[in-house]
């Protein structure tokens, strides 16, 4: 179960590390994405200096790892669940999905193989969700990004938003859980942390809107 538990998160870590914004940039556009528009390696900057291909095919991979990351962790807690639970009684599939939320989140966030940088989690996070909240819960979270990235044009405010919103929607999918409900809440953390200087030039008045020609970061 031990061993359940920890090679859930590892997995999930190792597969929110690949950075398939540098990767498509290069491998795809022969351009290194961190050294243009805001330097970061999602969907936002990817859509920016390498195009929309680029940008959507970094978003669905984003988000494919994320989804990747939730479906391996109910094989995984489903295996070890069957199994003898001797001293673990409290361990349920919660912890599995929760320790895949933010294990994927962690290492696209920071990813070892980019010197432990890396991206801000959101399409990552939102393909997790499907599995850690499941469909509904996730086309919340998506939706509280989409409606604020279109009202104000901000990606940062949609994206900021959501991660606000997580560990309210997580009460309800895990009520009476407060080890698997921290580690999302901490998840949710990082993804606002990891949006801190956008949350700089959003109160100086200088974060790059959509349309927005100047290439300041969001």
């Amino acid at each position: 179960m031990v061993l359940g538990l920890i090679g859930t998160f590892v997995i999930g870590f190792l597969l929110g590390s690949i950075p398939w914004g540098v990767v498509i940039g290069k491998v795809f556009f022969h351009t290194d994405i961190r050294k243009s528009g805001s330097g970061n390696i999602g969907t936002t900057n990817a859509m920016r200096v390498i195009g929309k291909k680029g940008g959507v095919a970094v978003f669905v991979l984003d988000f494919g790892k994320g989804l990747l990351s939730g479906w391996i962790a109910t094989l995984i807690g489903g295996a070890c669940l069957a199994g003898e639970t001797t001293g673990l009684e409290w361990v349920s599939m919660r912890e599995f999905l929760a320790l895949s939320f933010i294990g994927c989140i962690s290492g696209h966030i920071y990813s070892p193989w980019l010197g432990f940088h890396g991206g801000k989690g959101i399409a990552v996070a939102v393909g997790c969700l499907f599995f850690v909240f499941g469909p509904v819960g996730a086309c919340v979270e998506l939706a509280i990004f989409i409606v604020l990235v279109v009202a104000t044009r901000y990606v940062s405010v949609g994206s900021i938003a959501a991660a606000i919103a997580c560990p309210f929607i997580a009460l309800d999918y895990y009520w009476g859980d407060p080890f698997a409900w921290a580690l999302i809440t901490l998840s949710a953390f990082l993804v606002f942390y990891a949006h801190r200087e956008n949350m700089k030039r959003l109160r100086a008045g200088n974060e790059s809107r959509i349309g927005d020609k100047k290439k300041s970061a969001a």
